[in-house]
This record gives structure tokens, C-alpha cells and sequence, in this order.
């Protein structure tokens, strides 16, 4: 199988071509290696690819550009990881997440479209806003986001139920969960934290440290996608996880365990060997208080199970980063 993956350069399309890679399919990864973060982390994620991996610098967004870069060529499955990432980043360049997030999505959906391949793409657990039920099930309203980021999302699921009843394609939204781990982003609060500490640094912690997140590991995180490729929704006028009839699916992808972030702290520490600073803030703008998945979707119909606990693969990501900044 050849499996299209965008933002094949990003944390989880790198992984996944991995996965993929070494269970024999070959993978066509296009990104447009953009600098929202150093680009350097992203160029070496793509070279730890081998054989199989094919690579084309090229914004999804653009829609000329995407056609003539996926001209001649044939691919089975679409995974669409591309997008403008960040919750706080919305805030101040909103414009970039219409872009990639809304134009881009309806591009990759005509190209599942004009193709008939079926497309897994990427949702965010940021659709459930501020919903105080715990945990969030994919039954649950989203129609509440707190957040741009959060917005686009779950517009993109909305964009691809109506493709699903015009055109039937079989589309999967996956909405993850604080995904953490090695060649993570610099963005995120884990590879922040650790930069911060071992430098001495204070670490902003927001609303005094009473956070909560599903914090799930890149390797667990992986397994439910290609999970999800193998196993694209039928057309079969059957309730789907998250209640479409078409062929569209919604699932959560998480840890389905709610860590307090005071608690992920006191394990970054012991892993690290030195006490963090703190500087304790309120809540930040576009936040939520608690994110907490539901995965009893994903388990029964694909068999999903996370493995890993912040206890392993908080120290499995300080491992990697000292290793990889050699310090």
C-alpha cells in the first residue's frame, strides 16, 4: 500500500511514515517545511526516513501547486496531519490557520475525492472546549470551541461530513490528545519545559498548576492511525462513532488517563535530575481547564490501546532530547 501523508516533516506524519515504512508500505510525504518552529527538526525527522519514503516540498493550501506536485502520482490512503498548530498561536496569526486549516482541508478532500481513496485526517481534542463533562466522548456536543485553533478543527470535521454524504468517501477524524514524546514539538509545554529546566530557566505554570491533560505517547498515538488506515468507515448506512451515517467516523485518540500537570512536573524533574523553577500565572487565553478522552469508540471498533504511562515516556523524551541537543 502507498500511503500520502501531509505534513509528513511534522512530529506525528514523521512517525507514522516511520511506522509505516517499516511494516513494508512506502509512503509520499509532502509538507511545506514552513517556519512556525525551526525547520532544521523538521528537515532531520525526514532523514531518519529510508527506503520506500518519497518527499515533495509543496503547500497543501495552494491549490495549483498541490495538482501539479501530486501529478502522476498513485497512492491508496491519504493521511492529513498538515495543519497550523498551536491554541495560543491563533491569537495572533489568525489568518494562518484559514489557510492551512480550512482551504487546505478542503483541498486534500477534493483530492480524496478525484482519487476515491479514503482520507484519515487530523481533528484536535481543542474541539471540545470548555466542556465540563469528563471525559470527553465523541458523542459529546463540540459546537463550543474557545479557541480558532479549536474552530477550524472542528469545521474541518463538519467540511468532511458533507463530503462523506455527496460523495461517500470514507473519511476518518481523529481528535488527539496532548501527544508528547521523541521529535516532538518545540512548542509543546514538555519539550519547553524540559529546555527551561535544564537551562535554569523559569517555567510558566498557568491557571497556579491546576491543569489537567491526556498526555498520550507518540508510539500509542501512532498505533490508532494506522489503526484507522487499515480500516476505513464502510458505507453501509450504520451510526459510526460519532454519530454519522455516512461513511465518516470521528474517534479520540488518548491516554484516557487525566494527569494533573503538577504531577507530569514532579516526573519531568526526576527524569531531568534538577527542580524547576515555577512562576505561577492564571489561565491563558483559549485554554482549557481539563482534557480528559473517551477511547471506548476507538477500542471497540478498532482495538485501540494506549501502553504507555507519563511515568515511561515522560523519561523516554528527556532521553531522546538530551541525545539529540547532545546535552
Amino acid at each position: 500500500m502507498r500511503v500520502l501523508i501531509t505534513g509528513a516533516a511534522g512530529f506525528i506524519g514523521a512517525a507514522l511514515a516511520a511506522r509505516l515504512l517499516a511494516r513494508g508500505d512506502s509512503v509520499l510525504g509532502i509538507d511545506n517545511l514552513n517556519d512556525y518552529y525551526q525547520v532544521s527538526l523538521k528537515k532531520d525527522r525526514l532523514a531518519q526516513l529510508g527506503n520506500g519514503f518519497a518527499f515533495k516540498q509543496v503547500d497543501f493550501a495552494d491549490n495549483a501547486a498541490l495538482t501539479a506536485a501530486l501529478a502522476g502520482e498513485a497512492f491508496d490512503r491519504i493521511v492529513h496531519l498538515g495543519a497550523q498548530a498551536g491554541v495560543r498561536y491563533s491569537i495572533e496569526n489568525p489568518h494562518a490557520y484559514v489557510q492551512s486549516n480550512l482551504v487546505g482541508h478542503v483541498n486534500m478532500l477534493e483530492v480524496a475525492r478525484a482519487r476515491e481513496v479514503p482520507m484519515v485526517y487530523a481533528s484536535s481534542s481543542s474541539v471540545y472546549g470548555g466542556n465540563e463533562k469528563l471525559p470527553f466522548s465523541v458523542e459529546d456536543r463540540a459546537d463550543h470551541p474557545v479557541s480558532l485553533y479549536a474552530a477550524t478543527k472542528k469545521a474541518d470535521e463538519l467540511m468532511s461530513e458533507t463530503y462523506a454524504h455527496l460523495y461517500r468517501i470514507p473519511l476518518t477524524g481523529l481528535r488527539f490528545f496532548t501527544v508528547y514524546g521523541p521529535w516532538g514539538r518545540p512548542d509543546m509545554m514538555l519539550w519547553m519545559f524540559t529546555h527551561k529546566i535544564l537551562s535554569g530557566i523559569t517555567i510558566p505554570v498557568f491557571n497556579n498548576g491546576d491543569m489537567y491533560r491526556d498526555f498520550t505517547y507518540i508510539d500509542d498515538i501512532v498505533s490508532g492511525v494506522v489503526a484507522c488506515v487499515d480500516s476505513p468507515p464502510a458505507d453501509d448506512g450504520a451510526v459510526k462513532a460519532g454519530g454519522s451515517v455516512k461513511p465518516h467516523a470521528l474517534y479520540n485518540i488518548g491516554n484516557h488517563r487525566s494527569e494533573k500537570l503538577m504531577d507530569v512536573i514532579a516526573v519531568l524533574e526526576d527524569a531531568i535530575g534538577r527542580k524547576a523553577e515555577m512562576d505561577m500565572l492564571p489561565m491563558q487565553p483559549g485554554d482549557v481547564h481539563k482534557t480528559y478522552a473517551d477511547i471506548e469508540a476507538i477500542r471497540s471498533d478498532l482495538g485501540y490501546e494506549p501502553t504507555t504511562s507519563v511515568e515511561i515516556g515522560v523519561p523516554k523524551f528527556v532521553d531522546w532530547y538530551r541525545g539529540y541537543h547532545g546535552v
